[in-house]
């Protein structure tokens, strides 16, 4: 089979030629179909990102994706070849203990005590075939009128919906999606909408980028162009969700001062969740005292439950979540370098999806 393999963060990344993986007690080999790609992939392999673990010897990097199962090891009881599946590359340990070791296939170790596992599964699915935990692979049934591609559309979606479920977010409520213009927060948009919010307002800096995204998802969508005054910016976002929201989810990555936080913070109303799922290098200054007059609860949230997969497939079924509303922008697996510039430039309502021919 074609493989790319990464030597190391920083160095090379080379298409191989590498015997088809046998599945070992535990895991499956699912025959790639397509794959979709970090919009950070070209950084990534750079070794221009920070605390990123990968193997101590050269690997598959990928993340998610979706293809037919194509062998199966002992102890895999409900997959079998030929069922067609997605991946994801969040795996966490299933031993029955108080932290579990968790690893991003093909991306990352997450803590030092994860780096064992990594090593076991080293690899990820920029591959023809790629070797997998059988936990990490989500049967696609009822959905044979979806084509590979925009099937592994459904990665954007994955993420957010983590995020979305930590927060409770019930049917008829006003929700503020931070960093909106985002690849992730633009699918939280759509995804709340599916989900049941009655309002959905979308904060970001981008006015073009928030443009589209209404015109994507329609009249429940409400959008706020920010200007980085933490006050003036929280009070256009309350008045935009009409005094308050229930739920603040805050998707902006990489920030450099808490401002858009602290003013999706401040957006809501009394009792109101906010959910972090971002990230931001500088520290986030807490309000003691209006958390606490407020009743306002902070939630962190990483990546998603291991049924996650799963209920937004049933959102596709059921045709609340339109996957025609993010772009995919497809590469054949020889062409990932140039795949990697375009992901690295793409829009917030595009996703680049390699294509696999095996």
């Amino acid at each position: 089979m074609k493989a790319w393999q990464l030597e190391r963060l920083g160095g090379a990344l080379t298409l191989q030629e590498r015997p088809i993986p046998e599945p070992g007690p535990g895991a499956v080999v699912v025959r790639m179909q397509a794959s979709s790609l970090m919009s950070y992939m070209q950084d990534y392999v750079a070794g221009d990102l920070p605390n990123y673990r990968v193997p101590d010897s050269a690997f598959v990097p990928g993340g998610n994706g979706t293809g037919v199962i194509h062998a199966v090891g002992e102890g895999v009881w409900h997959l079998h070849p030929g069922q067609r599946v997605v991946t994801s590359s969040h795996f966490v340990a299933n031993e029955n203990v108080r932290e579990p070791a968790q690893v991003l296939l093909g991306i990352t170790a997450l803590a030092p005590p994860a780096e064992r596992v990594q090593a076991h599964w080293p690899d990820g699915t920029l591959c023809d075939y790629a070797l997998l935990p059988a936990s990490v692979a989500t049967p696609a049934e009822g959905l044979d009128a979806v084509d590979p591609v925009r099937l592994a559309v459904t990665t954007r979606f994955v993420v957010p919906y983590g995020g979305l479920l930590r927060g409770r977010l019930a049917a008829g409520e006003t929700v503020v999606v931070s960093g909106a213009t985002g690849a992730y927060g633009s699918a939280a948009v759509l995804l709340a909408l599916a989900m049941g919010a009655g309002r959905v307002v979308a904060v970001g800096r981008n006015r073009q980028a928030l443009d589209a995204l209404v015109a994507a998802a329609g009249e429940r969508v409400v959008a706020v162009s920010v200007a980085g005054d933490a006050q003036a910016d929280a009070q256009a976002i309350r008045d935009a969700a009409g005094g308050g929201a229930q739920l603040a989810f805050d998707m902006v990555g990489g920030a450099h001062d808490p401002n858009l936080t602290l003013a999706a913070l401040r957006s809501l109303s009394r009792g109101g969740r906010l959910v972090l799922m971002g990230s931001m290098r500088v520290p986030l200054p807490i309000p003691y005292a209006e958390m606490m007059l407020n009743d306002w609860e902070l939630l962190g949230q990483f990546m998603y439950p291991r049924d996650a997969y799963r209920r937004v497939l049933d959102l596709v079924r059921a045709g609340l979540l339109d996957l025609n509303s993010i772009r995919a922008r497809t590469y054949a697996l020889p062409e990932l370098p140039a795949a990697m510039a375009a992901a690295a430039s793409a829009g917030n309502l595009d996703c680049v999806v390699m294509t696999h021919g095996a």
